[in-house]
């Protein structure tokens, strides 16, 4: 308080002392309650009480000019008093505070464990619900399922799943921002959750989503989902000023509970969401079990390409191509074969693309090279010996270190450069990139031939293979094959154009799929160089060449 108030409370009390000793009854209730409001005025310090006995003690009688007889026993007596309000006062006032610090402690711990309680319900985050669209996210998504699923007694019910992706939804990021891109992620979220209400959509993150049906009553219930979903997405959502068009793929899988589980139907849907995009997207596909396990079975079988490498499982066949002219052996083509240890010998077809999608065709289609070489390389005859022509996936051509590669084979194999033949396809030849070119020339500069292998499936240019150093044309054998017939002569003619055609190039010809002598006969008619197929022999190992040399 200031100094005014101060000093007015200090007199008052004085003058309640002063009055108090003189009065008749002595009373010493008035030394408590001057004791009690000292406190309650904050003078409470010990030494506050210690001055105030002192001064009382010193100055109120001699200052006032009391008198009395028993004045100074009075006043013993009254600050006795005033002490003793002061002391009560003070632990009175102790206790309010402590009861105060009790209650605020109580306030704040009651406080804190509601605090704790509703971060805790907010991370539970959190923890099961995407933050950007709200939805349901991956793991709560995937307790619902296993829920669903694993709860005994449901067996006989029947659940699907459709499970979405939107189609090129990085364009979206990629020209308007992120911001934007998660803008219509929430608009897609907003639709679904609409447009599907009464089933589980959740976002397992990205642009995937998912949606559970449970209880169905077959295929119809979870395609019918899948369709609203579609309807529902197929309208431009306007965000930040931007229409943008959303497409989405679904993948369907609806089945039994029994003997199913939340995996394997995750899994199931999501190969089929990829059936979905590579039939163009915007639409939805149903599981297909055979055809997924085919799909497995390929994936499987292409996993074991490595180590069938390591193993020594691959294998060469080689089938001759044959003079029309003479019925000479010209050359033979290496034809990859595997023995595998569980499914028997497989054919070219049924693991070369699989190669060629995961690149593994790279280190394949190298020991193909490498070991029909080093097997040619061994065959005597000198110039009449055969060539052995080799097929090169795009892959091996676009590699810089093919032409290294091919010059140190031929080199620790002693087989002579013209007695090698490359086949390429017409998609690798009709590249726009300059560097298969290049690698192609210098190939040729080492005196390899060069064939393009499959001709007249694709597209290519017979003006522009004249800059390039091809040698030879292998020509598809879906156009040998209308020659079995003798009122077939749309081929023959088309046969006839391009032998004419390659020999203007001074290229060589051979006609691939030969079965027939009849189609030897008319391909020797139209003037085509050499033949390849059945008629003239099927793919053989290394040893019967060597006796067909002998």
């Amino acid at each position: 308080m200031a100094q005014a108030q101060l000093e007015g409370l200090l007199g008052r009390l004085a003058g309640q002392l002063a009055a108090a000793l003189l009065a008749e009854p002595f009373d010493l209730r008035t030394g408590q309650r001057v004791g009690a409001e000292l406190v309650a005025a904050h003078i409470a310090s010990a030494e506050a009480l210690g001055r105030t006995v002192e001064v009382v003690q010193l100055r109120l009688v001699r200052d006032l000019g009391l008198v009395a007889e028993d004045v100074e026993d009075r006043l013993a007596r009254l600050l006795a008093a005033v002490a003793t309000g002061y002391a009560r006062a003070l632990r009175d006032r102790t206790l309010d505070e402590q009861e105060s610090i009790r209650r605020a402690a109580m306030t704040a711990r009651v406080e804190a464990e509601r605090a704790l309680r509703v971060s805790e319900a907010h991370f539970r985050h959190q923890a099961t619900h995407d933050p950007l669209t709200d939805l349901p996210n991956r793991t709560l998504f995937t307790e619902r399922l296993a829920a669903a699923v694993e709860v005994p007694g449901r067996g006989t019910e029947r659940i699907g799943l459709c499970f979405l992706d939107l189609d090129r939804f990085k364009r979206v990021n990629d020209s308007y921002g992120h911001r934007v891109g998660d803008a219509v992620l929430t608009t897609v979220a907003e639709r679904l959750r609409a447009a599907l209400d009464g089933h589980l959509v959740a976002r397992l993150g990205g642009d995937a989503f998912v949606v559970l049906v449970e209880r169905t009553g077959g295929t119809r219930d979870v395609i019918a989902v899948a369709e609203a979903a579609l309807a529902a997405l197929h309208e431009p959502a306007v965000v930040a000023g931007h229409e943008v068009t959303v497409r989405t793929s679904i993948g369907i899988v609806e089945r039994q509970i029994v003997g199913t589980s939340p995996n394997e139907l995750m899994r199931a849907a999501d190969s089929t969401l990829h059936w979905a995009k590579a039939a163009g997207g915007g639409r939805w596909e149903l599981y297909d079990a055979e055809r997924d396990h085919r799909e497995l079975a390929r994936q499987e079988l292409s996993a074991a390409i490595p180590v069938a490498l390591d193993r020594g499982e691959f294998f060469l066949d080689y089938q001759p191509l044959t003079s029309l002219h003479d019925g000479r052996l010209l050359g033979v083509e290496a034809l990859v074969r595997w023995r595998h240890p569980e499914l028997g010998v497989l054919r070219p077809d049924r693991f070369i693309g699989l190669a060629e999608e995961t690149g593994l065709i790279v280190p394949l289609g190298g020991w193909v090279l490498a070991e029909a070489c080093r097997t040619a390389g061994g065959w005597s005859g000198g110039g009449g010996a055969p060539f052995v022509s080799v097929n090169l996936a795009v892959r091996q051509v676009h590699r810089p270190v093919l032409v290294q590669e091919v010059r140190d084979l031929l080199r620790h194999t002693g087989l002579p450069p013209e007695r090698l033949q490359l086949e390429i396809t017409e998609s690798a030849m009709m590249s726009t990139a300059e560097e298969p070119v290049q690698t192609l020339r210098a190939l040729a500069d080492l005196g390899v031939r060069i064939a393009i292998d499959d001709f007249g499936t694709g597209y290519s240019n017979l003006a522009y293979l004249r800059a390039l150093p091809v040698t030879e044309l292998k020509v598809a054998g879906e156009f040998v094959a209308g020659l079995r017939t003798p009122e077939a002569r749309a081929d023959e003619r088309i046969l006839a154009s391009l032998v004419s055609l390659a020999h203007a190039l001074d290229l060589t010809v051979t006609a691939e799929g030969v079965e027939t002598a009849g189609q030897a006969d008319r391909l020797r008619a139209i003037g085509c160089d050499a033949g390849q197929g059945w008629h003239f022999g099927r793919p053989e190992p290394a040893d019967r060449i060597l006796a067909r040399l002998a």
